[in-house]
């Protein structure tokens, strides 16, 4: 009996050792810095960035929920463009940014290495809005002072010895290439401070220039909501990233949703 029940061991052991685990699936990544090959076999991989030179756009589609978001570089690489077909608008950011969940925003994105730079799209409440026309807030200049009033408003502060200056730099509308009509608005704030605001004497509590900061804005109308595209930057920025800016600025568009 012993002899048998060792055969039988030694059996069993040797066909747990002769089979093979179920190979595991490993869902792929996809990378906006992976790099394309075209080779087979030997030679060198081909860039991403190489590739798009040579083509209009790549594009990725994610489903999120009932969203449907498309991401697509531009040629040469320096953006990408977000088309969000549920809340029907679409733009161009720069590649570098990093979209932020949880900013309040309908979409959210930012310099990772200027913290100060960054932009947003606003979208009116769809049950409590009925917009026709971005003239419905009246001419360009008037649309210019509720941005402003909005913007001093969420940036309103509790501190004490806090004083802002504030002025509209330009009020301006476009039709668009899709035949809708724009406005476009840019401000200046600038933010001042006291680091020592509970001194007793008022020479004690001298107030220096803490931010200084470029809002632009584009408005457009459809859906019967009201879209604002917002772009933050540090003025001493905007100097350098002027051209890329307006850019983003130039490819908001609202779209049509089913």
């Amino acid at each position: 009996m012993a002899t048998a029940a060792a055969a039988a061991a030694a059996a069993a052991t040797a066909f747990s050792r002769g089979r093979r685990s179920p190979p595991r699936t490993r869902a792929a990544a996809v990378s906006p810095r992976a790099e394309v090959s075209g080779r087979r076999g030997g030679g060198p991989a081909v860039s991403r960035r190489n590739v798009l030179s040579t083509m209009l756009s790549t594009s990725t589609v994610l489903l999120l929920g009932p969203k449907q978001i498309t991401l697509a570089e531009t040629t040469g690489g320096a953006f990408r463009e977000y088309i969000d077909t549920f809340d029907g608008y679409t733009f161009l950011y720069p590649k570098s940014w990093i979209q932020v969940r949880g900013a309040g925003a309908d979409i959210f994105f930012r310099d990772p290495f200027v913290l100060d730079e960054n932009m947003s799209v606003e979208i009116s409440s769809p049950s409590s809005s009925k917009y026709t026309s971005v003239e419905d807030l009246g001419p360009p200049e008037k649309a210019a002072e509720k941005v402003l009033k909005q913007y001093l408003t969420e940036f309103m502060s509790t501190r004490l010895g806090v004083r802002r200056e504030s002025n509209v730099l330009s009020a301006s509308s476009k039709v668009a290439d899709d035949g809708k009509l724009y406005y476009e608005v840019e401000v200046n704030i600038k933010s001042y401070a006291s680091s020592n605001e509970l001194a007793v004497m008022p020479q004690d509590r001298v107030q220096s220039l803490e931010w200084d900061r470029r809002y632009l804005s584009v408005l457009g109308v459809e859906n019967k909501r009201l879209y604002e595209l917002r772009l933050q930057t540090p003025e001493q920025v905007f100097m350098e990233e002027e051209e890329d800016l307006r850019r983003v600025m130039d490819s908001f568009r609202v779209i049509k949703t089913a």
